[in-house]
């Protein structure tokens, strides 16, 4: 990257995207600046990354090229009021809050902006992110790509029109708890069963790992690769007939469509 990265708000997010950036080369310590709320924390990211790192959102937002806004959304509009006098069409500005529109940081920063949307998850703490990435009105091929560029050091990425990101945080940005709760089960269920946890665990953990790898790396529908587990008359069928009948997939559906609701509930707010 040309130029300068400000963060405002490195907390865990932002942090997380610090670490990645800074691992991959794509910015070095002298090219970043962090804003954070406490001067304690600033201190000790700074000490961890060689970065610069202060309480002052408004003189960092001076000096950047690229804006990363990383702050809780309640946090936004605050933060974005302050920020706009120093915000100019030149930069390009990427936030991560969940649930504020594009429309909404524009008409505080000024239409003129280029802004970019981004819905991640949480592994982007480990560089395993799943992000989508929309424009706003103002944001042109290379805003998104520098957005592109940002998350694409910390997982995957994909681009979609910001009226389906609340079906994004429903999916995928919620997606980790799905899956830390189906692990939980099953850990449960291995216990049940007389296994230690620490055995039940690691076989629960390479078992989610190994068949995230199968649906990524074959490009088989999940339905085949189903179907390639269960014999029959056999064991598994047994425990998908079981599953069908709690109607375990209704309920996921259900689920993931409330989570899409309430993120436009909150979005709304």
């Amino acid at each position: 990257m040309d130029g300068t990265l400000v963060i405002l708000g490195a907390g865990r997010m932002g942090e997380a995207l610090l670490k990645g950036l800074l691992r991959s080369g794509w910015v070095t310590p002298g090219q970043v600046r962090c804003t954070v709320r406490r001067p304690e924390h600033a201190q000790r990211l700074a000490a961890a990354f060689g970065v610069r790192v202060d309480t002052d959102s408004v003189a960092a937002a001076a000096e950047a090229d690229v804006i990363l806004v990383a702050v809780k959304p309640q946090d936004m509009r605050a933060l974005l009021t302050e920020i706009a006098p120093k915000v100019h069409a030149e930069q390009t500005v990427v936030s991560v809050a969940a649930g504020v529109p594009t429309t909404v940081i524009e008409r505080l920063l000024g239409s003129d902006v280029p802004v970019v949307r981004v819905m991640s998850n949480v592994p982007v703490q480990v560089d395993e992110a799943m992000s989508a990435i929309a424009p706003g009105r103002r944001a042109e091929a290379g805003h998104m790509d520098v957005a592109e560029q940002i998350l694409g050091h910390v997982g995957k990425v994909v681009h979609v029109d910001e009226r389906h990101l609340d079906a994004v945080t429903a999916l995928s940005g919620s997606g980790p708890a799905y899956v830390f709760l189906l692990a939980e089960a099953m850990i449960d269920a291995g216990i049940l069963l007389g296994l230690s946890r620490d055995v039940a665990t690691q076989l629960v953990v390479q078992t989610m790992v190994g068949s995230a790898k199968m649906l990524g790396d074959t490009g088989r529908h999940p339905v085949e690769l189903r179907e390639s587990v269960t014999s029959p008359g056999g064991t598994t069928i047994s425990a998908v007939r079981v599953l069908e009948q709690e109607r375990v997939r209704a309920a996921f559906l259900n689920a993931i469509e409330a989570a899409k609701l309430r993120a436009g509930e909150l979005a709304g707010d």
